[in-house]
Formats: C-alpha cells, structure tokens, sequence
C-alpha cells in the first residue's frame, strides 16, 4: 500500500511569499541603482557644466585681453584676432564652442559632454552640458 503525504514537502503560501519578495527586491535595487545613476551621472552632468561655464569665461577674458592688447599699442581693433584668441582657448582645452563679438559684447557659449557610467545601463551614454560668458570691450 502506498502511503500518501497529508502535508505536501513545499506549502503553498511559502511559493508565494518567495515570488512577492523576488519581486520586492528587483524593485528595490532597480530603485538603487536609478538613484545611484542620478547620483553619479549627475554630479558629471554638473562638472561637465561647470567647466563648460569656466573655460567659456577663460575665453571671454582671453578675447577682451586680445583687444585691450591693439588698444595698447595703437592698433585698429581687429574683429577677426579677437575672435581667434577666444577660439584659440577654446581649441586649447578641447571643448566646441563659439564665440561672437555685437555691439562690443563678446559672448562665449560652450557644449561639451559627460560620459555616463550608470546610465549606460539603459542606452544613455553621455549627457550633454553647456555653458555661456559673455565680456564688454573697452573703446
């Protein structure tokens, strides 16, 4: 005669409780790791713009020296070489840039860009930051 178990080896309420604690748990470390890629990538994020803003003003000034410089010595004020001294900072610390000279206003604006090292988990492989200056030429 076969005996049959009254109990079965595995209750069902345990198999339950396994799967809703799987569940609870690759809900939380998806949390974790959302908020560590914010975290993280973020804080790059807001170096990366602080350095864009830092290198557009080194070549603000580096254009408004360049006129100051012809006023000195009696040059006629050369659009083109205060532009280049602005462009030369730029090509120097190797962030995309443009810089513009209206109405004795010489504006700087920088792009540059942040690799992710989370966020690369989900397909975003860098962020993109950007910073402007913006500087007056004496007459």
């Amino acid at each position: 005669m076969t005996r049959t178990p009254t109990h079965p080896s595995r209750p069902r309420w345990r198999d339950q409780r396994g799967q809703a604690l799987s569940a609870f748990v690759a809900v939380v470390l998806s949390a974790l790791f959302g908020v560590a890629g914010l975290v993280v990538d973020g804080g790059a994020k807001s170096a990366a713009r602080a350095e864009a803003e830092a290198v557009a003003s080194h070549a603000a000034r580096a254009a408004v020296d360049a006129s100051a410089f012809a006023r000195a010595t009696g040059s006629t004020l050369d659009v083109g070489a205060i532009t280049a001294a602005g462009q030369q900072v730029l090509a120097d610390r190797g962030i995309t840039g443009q810089v513009t000279i209206t109405d004795g206003v010489v504006r700087v604006t920088t792009t540059t860009s942040a690799r992710t090292v989370f966020l690369s988990l989900v397909g975003i492989s860098e962020l993109s930051a950007s910073g402007e200056a913006t500087a007056v030429l004496e007459r």
